[in-house]
C-alpha cells in the first residue's frame, strides 16, 4: 500500500469522517504534506497509529520513555544559559559530556548543581573568559535569550550583536572555536522583525567561520508528549568540509498525556481561586472557553471576550488522548491555563516535569513558582537527546539517515 493518502482515502481506509482526519491534523496529532496538485497528504502508518491510540480499548502500550544511550563518547560540551538543564541532560543522555554549564539565575543554577557533576558557573556570562577552553571543547550549546537588535551598524555581524546575550554566545564560540555550535530559541525568532534578527545571528556565525542551517523542530514528533516548537540553529566549523549539517527526523507517532503521566509521583501544585475553579469545572476534557455557557464566557473573560485572536489558552483543559499543550512558566495564568484533564487544578510540578521529559528524581530548587518557571523555560530532555545524537553523528561524520536529515547550509 502506498504510504501517503489523501483525506478522502484516509477516511475510507479508517472508516472515520474526513473532518476527524482534519481535526487530528489541526491538533498536531498527525503531520501532512502537500502533493504536486496541492492536495493534503497523510502517512497511512501515522494515521493507523493515531487511530489505534484513540479508538483501541485494549491498547495498553505506553510509548513514553526518557531516551538514553548506553554509549558514552569523548566529546566535550560547554552549555550556556543552561536553565534547569533540559538540553544538557538530553545531550548527556545522548552520550556527550559537559565541561561547564553557565546559568545566572540562582535557583536554576542550584538545580544544575543538584543534578550534574560538572562545573556550574552561576555568574553573569559577560564576566566569564572562555579562552582557557580553546582546543578542549567540541560543542558550544546555548538557548540564548533573544533581545532586539538595534541595527545601528552596517555590517549586521558580530559587532552589531554587541550588548545582547546572543553576543555572549557568539563570543564563547569565538574564544573556544568548537567544531559545532548549537543555538536554540522560540519559533517566533524565525519571523522576528521581518527575519532581520535571525539574519544577523546567521551572519555572525558565518563571520566566525561556520556554515549554518536552522530548522523549527516540533517536539510532539520527537518523543515528547507536548506540542512545543523550538527553532534550532546548527553551525559547523568551515574547515570540517565533509561534516554534514544534521537535524532529527520526525517520527510517525506522538506520545499522549495519558502515557506520559502514568504513575506520576504526587507533588505540589498551584491552587486556583475558588471563582476560577468553579468556571473550569464546567470545561470538558480537551475543551476551552468556547465550551462554557455564553454568560459564563462573558463574565470570566471580561473585555477579552470581545477581542479577536489570542484567546485559545483561556479556560483550557487538557486531553488525555493528545500530547499536552506547551508547558508554560505559570500554568494558572488566565491566558495560558493548563488544567488537568480530570481534576480541576493546574498540572503539578512533577506532571509538568514529566511532560518536559525530566526524570522523576530531577531535583528542582526554589519555590513552587520558581520550579514552574524553570520547567516551563526548559527545552524538553528528549528533544535535547535527539539534537545530541545529531551532534555526535556530525562529529563522527556518520549520519543515520533513518533518524536524521541532512540540511543545506544557508
Amino acid at each position: 500500500m502506498v504510504d501517503y493518502v489523501t483525506v478522502h482515502d484516509a477516511s475510507k481506509l479508517l472508516n472515520v469522517h474526513h473532518d476527524t482526519i482534519r481535526r487530528w491534523d489541526k491538533k498536531g496529532l498527525i503531520k501532512s504534506k502537500r502533493s504536486l496538485n496541492n492536495y493534503r497528504l497523510f502517512s497511512y502508518t501515522e494515521l493507523k497509529n493515531t487511530y489505534n491510540k484513540i479508538y483501541s480499548k485494549n491498547d495498553n502500550t505506553n510509548n513514553f520513555k526518557i531516551l538514553k544511550s548506553d554509549k558514552k563518547t569523548p566529546y566535550k560540551v560547554i552549555d550556556l544559559f543552561s536553565g534547569a538543564g533540559g538540553t544538557a541532560l538530553g545531550f548527556e543522555n545522548a552520550g556527550l559530556e559537559h565541561l561547564i554549564m553557565v546559568e545566572n539565575d540562582k535557583d536554576a543554577a542550584q538545580t544544575l548543581k543538584n543534578n550534574f557533576k560538572c562545573k556550574i558557573i552561576d555568574d553573569d556570562i559577560k564576566k566569564i573568559d572562555f579562552s582557557s577552553y580553546a582546543g578542549k571543547v567540541d560543542v558550544v550549546e546555548g538557548g540564548f535569550p533573544c533581545q532586539a537588535f538595534s541595527y545601528a551598524g552596517k555590517k549586521m555581524g558580530f559587532e552589531d550583536a554587541r550588548g545582547t546575550l546572543f553576543f555572549e554566545f557568539a563570543r564563547c564560540i569565538k574564544e573556544t572555536k568548537p567544531k559545532i555550535a548549537i543555538g536554540e530559541n522560540v519559533r517566533g525568532l524565525e519571523r522576528h522583525d521581518g527575519g532581520k534578527t535571525l539574519k544577523i545571528l546567521v551572519n555572525v556565525l558565518k563571520e566566525l567561520g561556520y556554515k549554518v542551517a536552522y530548522r523549527v523542530l516540533r517536539a510532539q514528533y520527537l518523543d515528547v508528549p507536548q506540542k512545543r516548537e523550538r527553532l534550532v540553529i546548527v553551525a559547523v566549523r568551515n574547515d570540517l568540509k565533509t561534516t554534514p549539517l544534521l537535524f532529527p527526523k520526525e517520527k510517525n507517532y506522538t506520545v499522549s498525556l495519558k502515557e506520559a503521566l502514568h504513575n506520576v509521583p504526587q507533588s505540589p501544585f498551584q491552587q486556583y481561586p475558588e471563582k476560577k475553579k468553579q468556571v473550569l469545572a464546567l470545561v470538558p476534557q480537551g475543551g476551552y472557553w468556547r465550551n462554557l455557557p455564553l454568560e459564563v464566557q462573558k463574565s470570566y473573560m471580561g473585555a477579552s471576550f470581545y477581542h479577536t485572536g489570542g484567546k485559545t489558552g483561556m479556560a483550557r483543559r487538557l486531553s488525555w488522548d493528545e500530547p499536552s499543550l506547551t508547558i508554560v512558566c505559570s500554568p494558572a495564568q488566565k491566558q495560558t491555563e493548563r488544567c488537568h484533564p480530570e481534576e480541576t487544578r493546574p498540572l503539578s510540578i512533577r506532571e509538568s516535569a514529566r511532560i518536559q521529559t525530566f526524570p522523576d528524581n530531577w531535583a528542582f530548587h526554589g519555590s513552587i513558582a520558581s520550579q514552574y518557571k524553570q520547567i516551563g523555560n526548559a527545552v524538553p530532555v528528549n528533544l535535547g537527546y535527539h539534537i545530541g545524537r545529531c551532534v555526535i553523528a556530525m562529529l563522527e561524520q556518520k549520519p543515520d539517515l533513518n533518524t536524521m536529515e541532512i540540511a543545506e547550509a544557508i
